[in-house]
């Protein structure tokens, strides 16, 4: 009797369906969803589930998460989002923020502001920040996050999860925290997402001071904290030339 390598026919697409709604609720939910999580939310028995999250793993459209518990996005799935985001880029913008990186040899990061979300759109390819999704889950531990909260002034403090001793919880402090964004044009973390990493962000604004992107340096907490004022001044100096740069073409 002869044999196939392929599942029986009508079962696929169903599998695949299945997949690929296993990875919408991963990227609604956020890093950390549980595999009991996804089961409850998408109405797939706890076996089919687990199979499904396993074989996604496997094939790195999913990872687990190391400090935190269940699943986030995976490098494949990275990889297609950055395909798509690298065109939103303008070769000038690249090569503004390609500079700073040679000036500065820190970690240089660009990302998206715009609609209250944020997403990379320049990662350093030497230097790989958290995933998109660690980052927007967990705005209050990053200075990019800070950035785009201090730019909301009708944030409501959703999940404050401790991700190191030295990240805010208190909303009263992330606030005297944004407070200070908004004064100085300028957030800072050191620590707060990761122990080895801190970082400084500055924000990009349109003509009309819409906030779209932000540009961070980052590296070890104390390097970052001692960052000179000349430094400083040549992030500044790049922000506000990408401001010209990117204009409407950040989305």
């Amino acid at each position: 009797m002869a044999t196939t390598d392929h599942p029986p026919a009508g079962r696929q697409p169903a599998a695949i369906r299945s997949a690929l709604t296993v990875l919408e609720q991963v990227a609604r939910a956020g890093p950390g969803v549980t595999a009991r999580e996804l089961s409850t939310a998408l109405g797939l028995s706890p076996a089919t589930t687990y199979r499904l999250v396993n074989l996604l793993v496997a094939e790195e459209y999913l990872v687990r998460l190391p400090d935190l518990r269940g699943f986030a996005l995976g490098r494949k799935v990275v990889e297609l989002a950055g395909a798509v985001a690298d065109s939103a880029v303008p070769a000038g913008a690249a090569d503004a923020v390609a500079e700073l990186r040679s000036r500065v040899r820190l970690a240089v990061h660009l990302a998206s502001l715009r609609h209250g979300r944020l997403r990379m759109l320049d990662p350093d390819p030497d230097h790989p920040p958290s995933p998109d999704a660690v980052l927007a889950r967990h705005l209050h531990a990053s200075a990019l996050g800070k950035l785009l909260l201090a730019n909301q002034a009708d944030w409501r403090p959703a999940d404050l999860r401790r991700l190191t001793p030295r990240t805010l919880r208190k909303p009263e402090a992330l606030e005297r925290e944004l407070d200070r964004v908004r004064g100085d044009q300028v957030a800072r973390q050191f620590g707060e997402l990761r122990t080895d990493r801190g970082c400084v962000a500055m924000p990009v604004r349109d003509q009309d001071g819409t906030l779209i992107a932000g540009l961070a340096v980052s590296g070890s907490p104390d390097r970052i904290a001692a960052l000179s004022p000349a430094v400083l001044q040549l992030v500044e100096h790049c922000a506000t030339n990408l401001a010209h740069l990117l204009h409407r073409t950040v989305t």
